[in-house]
């Protein structure tokens, strides 16, 4: 029988180390050719937008998909979760909390291959749903003593705060401009809706990584050419979706002004193949744009815990 697993029960199951722990093993998969990743379509209507993202892990035992629809009234995220040695259906997965999870454990992974060891201020521009789950990955991997928060919306930025220090016990604190985030910070984030760049490259200290992710959109981009041109390393969770929906290398890139052979796979990072960060100084690049390996490998991670400790509602399926 299948399983239905709610927000709350992904909310109680999924923790941030654990996520970040399935996807490096995810992502190695993928690199030795042992997974499977397909790119996400949209189905573009008048009032709105269905996406569609699919994988197969089966070192993970699983292959599935994940659908979400955009519209006025709202957006709903489902993960279809299904086995890889059967293809029976495995789970339904309530997966609002499970993206947010994965995109933030996922810049969490880059973070550990490519921030310096000691990488303690993080300047992070935006505090809406994605900054949560992004600050909670870079705390898991680096010793985080202090974040700086810049939002436009300043009561929504306190509040975002005075949770999150509750939640890492680290001081948090809002900033009156882009600036006071970035230019002491040793990890900047970029976690916003913004169609146009959210700070100059010029502000970057030497040695800092930055996550980049609120952007998938191929005529959008967060961050501009003097931080692109300041990169001694770009790398992206899939340059084949990249090339598809990241703004942030698509607009340079039709102007001549990036190449994509600069532009490297997570997964080569992670299994030992690509590049690594060679010096303090070097200023390096994470561009996240969200990939269905992520999807189904936090969901398969989340639909063992939950077979482990009985946890949501059997559902007599697709036999």
């Amino acid at each position: 029988m299948a399983l239905l697993l709610r927000e709350g029960d992904v909310l109680s199951l999924l923790g941030m180390s654990d996520t970040i722990m399935v996807l490096e093993q995810a992502f190695s998969s993928w690199a030795q050719e042992n997974a499977v990743n397909r790119s996400r379509t949209r189905i573009v209507q008048a009032n709105g937008v269905m996406h569609l993202l699919a994988a197969a892990v089966p070192t993970l035992g699983v292959l599935g998909f994940k659908t979400y629809t955009v519209f006025r009234s709202g957006t709903r995220y489902v993960v279809m979760l299904f086995s890889a040695q059967d293809g029976h259906l495995l789970a339904i997965v309530e997966a609002d909390w499970l993206g947010r999870m994965r995109t933030g454990a996922t810049s969490g992974l880059a973070t550990k291959y490519l921030a310096v060891q000691d990488a303690s201020l993080v300047g992070l521009i935006g505090a809406g749903k994605q900054a949560y789950t992004q600050l909670m990955g870079v705390c898991a991997v680096r010793p985080v003593k202090a974040v700086y928060v810049f939002s436009r919306r300043l009561p929504e930025c306190e509040a975002f705060c005075n949770e999150m220090m509750r939640r890492l016990s680290i001081d948090i604190r809002p900033v009156a401009s882009p600036r006071q985030a970035v230019e002491s910070a040793d990890i900047v984030i970029t976690a916003t809706t913004s169609a146009e760049p959210v700070y100059p490259g010029d502000w970057l200290k030497a040695g800092c990584h930055i996550n980049a992710i609120g952007s998938n959109w191929a005529n959008r981009h967060e961050i501009d050419l003097a931080t692109l041109q300041r990169c001694d390393l770009i790398v992206t969770d899939s340059q084949e979706q990249a090339r598809l929906e990241a703004g942030d290398l698509i607009i340079p890139a039709n102007e001549g002004l990036l190449d994509w052979k600069k532009v490297h796979d997570l997964a080569e990072v992670v299994a030992g193949h690509g590049p690594r960060r060679q010096s303090p100084n070097e200023i390096t690049l994470y561009k996240g744009v969200g990939i269905a390996l992520e999807d189904v490998a936090a969901a398969a991670h989340v639909y063992t815990l939950a077979r482990e400790r009985g946890i949501g509602e059997e559902l007599n399926l697709l036999s």
